[in-house]
């Protein structure tokens, strides 16, 4: 699978149930790549920095119309983290992340996974 760096990818949970005023909406909520933090400074792929799974992306998108935040979590435009990753490939000291490694987004409440990688080079061929 094609690693992540700080290139605009995505990430998509579904479905990411919210409490609007009327009764619960499930949500597309998505991650983008570009905001995470930290990153690996000292591994560039592409210019960009890489990601590993101690990387954060601070806000998703899509569930805003939820205003009284998610059923699990009570927020709405909450974190995402990774969940899986390369475990045997370790970047600064923690597995690196590739396409299709599972997130939590909206803090806890919307499952999902890294769906679009922009970058063709790197491809992480571990376990």
């Amino acid at each position: 699978m094609l690693a992540v760096c700080q290139l605009p990818s995505l990430a998509v949970g579904v479905p990411d149930v919210c409490k609007t005023p009327v009764p619960p909406v499930p949500h597309i909520d998505t991650a983008t790549s570009s905001m995470g933090i930290p990153v690996v400074w000292n591994v560039w792929l592409m210019a960009a920095p890489v990601h590993n799974m101690a990387t954060l992306i601070p806000v998703t998108l899509g569930d805003t119309a939820g205003v009284g935040g998610g059923l699990i979590s009570q927020t709405f435009m909450g974190q995402s983290r990774y969940m899986t990753g390369a475990f045997t490939m370790l970047v600064r000291g923690a597995p690196i992340v590739r396409m299709t490694s599972l997130t939590l987004q909206n803090t806890i409440n919307a499952p999902g996974f890294k769906v679009y990688s922009p970058q063709p080079v790197m491809v992480v061929l571990t376990a």
